[in-house]
């Protein structure tokens, strides 16, 4: 594979931590990026993702989506900093897990009125 052919990306957690940085190919998916930053997520974190859908990759103010490509990802200005592209990557758990693990109270309300008339 040729040197111009390889990326390398450093993963910026909530908390100013790194992790990395690996060096990619430039045709690797977002999506396979993903998976390796929860497979080398930190231990010891508050948050920590669960899936590869629930991080969210930003880099240069976008939010990358999975079927984007590293190639695609590159800084369009020039070369970044050190040769190392930094994208934050953000734990956002799923809606659906989020509003299952919300306890939801169906109970019938009582109407009270608190009013007092003089």
């Amino acid at each position: 594979m040729p040197e111009e052919d390889l990326v390398d990306i450093k993963f910026r957690l909530y908390d100013g931590s790194d992790i990395g940085p690996f060096r990619y190919s430039s045709a690797a998916t977002v999506d396979m990026l993903k998976q390796r930053i929860v497979s080398d997520w930190p231990k010891g974190k508050t948050v920590i993702p669960k899936a590869a859908n629930e991080v969210k990759l930003i880099s240069s103010g976008k939010i990358w989506e999975n079927n984007k490509t590293v190639g695609q990802c590159k800084v369009p200005f020039g070369e970044p900093a050190g040769g190392v592209i930094i994208m934050h990557a953000v734990v956002q758990p799923s809606l659906a897990k989020t509003k299952a693990e919300k306890k939801i109270d169906d109970s019938p309300r009582k109407i009270v009125c608190a009013c007092s008339i003089m």
